[in-house]
């Protein structure tokens, strides 16, 4: 799991520090800017000068430059520097004093301000004070359980604040109000200000070297027991995972996304990201680890280096290139907070597309495409590793520097079948989901085409769902894809997609006459029907209508009779040049007039009259046949007398006189009914056929729009037929009864009494009397209703009447014409319900002109 995050790189040699003086150690460094302070164990300063250089390595060196040098008189050692950049002083810990010196000149202050009895000391980098001209420095203190707080200024220092602590302590960090303690056997949060404290955690300064170390704001990392780094904030709480390092842990700082640990013999690198190990440095007798400023520098007794990270973007491709793949993307999160937003974005997005790449090529599909999406990939830069899919007109260029490793798909798998098939089957998937997305915006030619020749090529089902589909297809690719792979019926679907319907039908028409094969579709002549019916192209329909009505009389002609309802009436066919065209074939003739007559209710007597022929003459050709096709005639034979009896339009004559001399009594009947002779047709009825029911229907639907004595005359002249008969049989007299009977209120009754024979019971006429009486109660009992509505109506007429002539009338010379609006001139007039006064010959007029409405509608409009 390693990665080369860092690279030692040393700065100050044993040479440039002490020569030949063997007893010479390094205590403490401070790094301020350029401004690199040594501290060694003979109470020595050594100043240089960093200079940092770019090698075309992309890794950085360092010159160094010696400055100065200052030997504080004591025979102690230097514990610790700090540097105040802001007051331009370097705090110098020796003999338990910390001395303010110049930073330039490491002389120090003429004010001589100094802090005694001091162990060790920390600055606070998130000062509570808010004055600019101060430091805030913590101590630990020589007095036994004491921590003290000052203000350093230029010139002088000023205690702030005394705080007693439990235990000993052996370290010290602070943030604001809070310090972070590493007392004998345990952490603690204390807040100096309120003098609250927080456990964190069991340690015990005996058994190993406490480390505190601030790492940002209200946060620390702490050397925990078990070889554990642990986060803590102020609060007491860890927001992250600990790392797991060496139980001999020296020194530890952060460099983000980076947790750098130091002990005797290595320095590690931890990732706080997922708390992996990344790296180890072989760094034999280091003592000192400190971050400054963003520089992680370490140094042995005898020398000082520096620990350079190298380039985010350098350990990220590294680890895409050993395919590291979660490991990267962890990284390249992380790595946010580091890099300005634009160039993360910029930046973020190639990784992922890298990393889907690097997905694909191990076929883990679900997940390259995840990252595809995420990555907001040019989906061209997939298309191309398949040879042949993008198309020739297309003028992508893969990106440099390259995704990918990868000439084409077959380097990828190589060579491996079952493979390819599987990374086709993923472009399909994959395609098809973002064709109609934001992925696809800009080259969706190349899209579609790509996904057109992955179906074709492996015979895919959505190859025709793409293709009636809103689609993009480059014509020319497409069309020589298809052709290839010799799907003729798809081709079809794509000339029609371009606008090529002749050609589109040029190609099916061959498929269905056996010149080329395709299967794809075994109903293709259906469609190519449906197709034409639906086709706008007047003259291309045309062109193939003969073809389809010599396939199939029935189905071709609902290239006529089935056209979309949204089509305009003047950019119809016109039935003349279509039954021109159908007189070759009877029986698309047939169905293309009962289209006309039934379904459109087209109100001219040529087409009804030629339906009703050829009805006639197919039930005349069928009845010579005889009893072999019985069923294809009754259905014939109603279809005939259907049209007869319900239009109104054919030539009633000529139809009649092609009939008389045949056995077609029930149609001669009907077109009697429709010529008024009704005695004559039915005669034919009851005495010819001896049909009484359809006698009684015939009476019913020729009188279904007419009055009642009209209706009444129907009835009694068929009663007549039954009973003027030379011969009075017995048949015809039940049937008489049995129409009376059913149909009482159809009849006049005093009428029906004066034409049957007087030899009638009343018994016989019981159920046909007693309904000719109800009928007679009814209409007796209807009338005194109505007459009882009227006289009261008159009655209310009279009382508004009454109410009007008791208020008076007065006219004046100011008074106007409600009418014409002019004066009265003669002291006639006629006054309105509501007070309006006209001239009695505007009045008349304005009657006059009423007179087109029933009357008026409230009783306030009548004089």
């Amino acid at each position: 799991m390693s990665v080369k995050a860092f690279k030692l790189v040393p700065v100050v040699d044993r040479e440039m520090l002490m020569g030949d003086k063997a007893r010479i150690n390094i205590e403490c460094i401070e790094c301020c800017g350029r401004n690199l302070y040594i501290g060694t164990n003979d109470g020595s300063i050594w100043h240089f000068l960093l200079e940092e250089k770019n090698s075309p390595a992309e890794i950085a060196t360092f010159s160094v430059t010696k400055q100065l040098y200052k030997n504080l008189g004591f025979r102690k050692a230097v514990v610790e520097l700090k540097a105040a950049s802001a007051l331009n002083r370097l705090l110098v810990l020796c003999d338990n004093t910390i001395t303010l010196m110049n930073m330039m000149n490491l002389e120090p202050i003429p004010t001589g301000a100094r802090i005694k009895g001091a162990v060790t000391f920390t600055l606070n980098e998130n000062p509570v004070s808010g004055d600019p001209f101060c430091v805030e420095v913590c101590i630990l203190s020589v007095k036994r359980r004491t921590i003290q707080l000052f203000l350093v200024y230029e010139d002088r220092v000023q205690i702030v604040k005394e705080v007693s602590t439990q235990e000993q302590p052996y370290a010290v960090a602070v943030d604001g109000h809070y310090l972070c303690l590493a007392l004998t056997t345990q952490y603690i949060i204390l807040n100096y200000s309120t003098g609250v404290s927080q456990d964190l955690f069991p340690y015990s300064v005996e058994e190993r070297r406490p480390i505190v170390k601030r790492i940002g704001r209200q946060e620390f990392l702490l050397a925990g027991p078990g070889g554990l780094g642990m986060f803590a904030t102020v609060d007491g709480i860890s927001q992250r995972a600990p790392v797991h390092w060496s139980e001999n842990v020296i020194g530890a700082s952060l460099c983000f996304p980076y947790v750098v640990a130091l002990d005797e013999e290595f320095i590690t690198v931890h990732s706080m990201l997922d708390q992996q190990q990344k790296q180890t440095l072989p760094f034999k007798d280091g003592h000192i680890l400190q971050d400054f400023e963003g520089k992680v520098i370490v140094a042995t007794t005898k020398g000082v280096f520096i620990l350079v990270p190298l380039p985010l973007e350098k350990q990220i491709q590294d680890l895409l290139a050993s395919q590291r793949v979660e490991e990267a993307l962890v990284l390249a999160k992380g790595a946010r907070r580091n890099i300005p937003k634009e160039k993360f974005q910029a930046m973020y997005k190639r990784i992922l597309q890298q990393a889907g790449f690097i997905q694909f090529a191990q076929l883990q599909f679900l997940e390259a495409k995840e990252l595809f999406r995420s990555g907001q990939l040019d989906v061209r830069e997939l298309i191309s590793l398949y040879p042949f899919l993008l198309p020739t007109s297309s003028s992508f260029m893969r990106s440099h520097p390259p995704l990918h490793e990868y000439a084409d798909l077959n380097q990828l798998t190589q060579g491996d079948q079952e493979k390819m098939v599987k990374c086709k089957q993923f472009l399909m998937s994959y395609l098809s989901e973002v064709r109609s997305t934001e992925v696809a915006n800009g080259y969706k030619e190349d899209v579609d085409t790509a996904l057109l020749k992955l179906y074709a090529e492996s015979n895919h089902e959505s190859l025709l769902d793409l293709l009636v589909s809103e689609n993009s297809c480059l014509l020319t690719d497409s069309a020589a894809w298809l052709e290839k792979h010799k799907k003729f019926f798809a081709l079809g679907l794509l000339y029609h997609s371009n606008s090529q319907d002749a050609a589109a039908l040029q190609l099916w028409v061959k498929i269905v006459n056996g010149d080329i094969q395709d299967s794809t579709r075994t109903d293709l002549y259906d469609y190519i029907v449906d197709f034409l019916t639906s086709c706008s192209d007047h003259e291309l329909v045309w062109k193939y209508a003969e073809w389809v009505l010599q396939r199939s009389e029935e189905v071709g002609v609902y290239i006529f009779t089935k056209r979309p309802l949204e089509e305009e009436p003047n950019n119809s066919f016109n039935p003349d040049d279509v039954i021109s065209c159908l007189n070759k074939y009877p029986i698309s003739l047939v169905k293309y007039l009962e289209f006309l007559v039934l379904e459109r209710r087209i109100k001219k007597e040529k087409f009804h009259t030629h339906l009703a022929v050829l009805y006639l003459d197919e039930v005349l050709h069928l009845k010579s046949l005889g009893a072999e096709r019985y069923e294809e005639l009754t259905k014939t034979q109603a279809k005939l007398r259907n049209l007869l009896r319900k239009s109104d339009l054919y030539r009633v004559h000529f139809i009649l006189d092609k009939i008389s001399g045949t056995d077609l009594h029930m149609e001669c009947a009907i077109l009697y009914g429709k010529l008024e002779e009704h005695d004559k047709a039915l005669h034919i009825l009851v005495h010819e056929l001896k049909d009484f029911a359809t006698a009684e229907e015939y009476c019913a639907w020729n009188s279904e729009s007419k009055d009642l004595p009209y209706r009444r005359k129907l009835f009694h002249m068929l009663l007549s037929a039954h009973l003027n008969s030379s011969t009075l049989d017995h048949e015809l007299v039940m049937a008489a009864v049995d129409l009376l009977n059913n149909h009482a209120a159809e009849f006049d009754a005093v009428c029906v009494l004066q034409l049957i024979p007087d030899s009638w019971s009343v018994q016989l006429l019981s159920s046909f009397l007693t309904g000719a009486m109800r009928e007679s109660i009814h209409a007796q009992r209807m009338a005194q209703i109505a007459v009882g509505l009227a006289k009261a109506e008159n009655l209310a007429y009279k009382h508004e009447k009454v109410k009007l002539k008791e208020s008076p009338t007065v006219l004046s010379d100011k008074k106007l014409c409600q009418v014409c609006q002019s004066p009265f001139g003669e002291p006639a007039f006629v006054r309105y319900p509501n007070g309006g006064m006209a001239h009695t010959h505007c009045a008349a007029s304005r009657l006059v002109n009423s007179n087109t409405n029933h009357h008026l509608s409230s009783p306030n409009k009548r004089t």
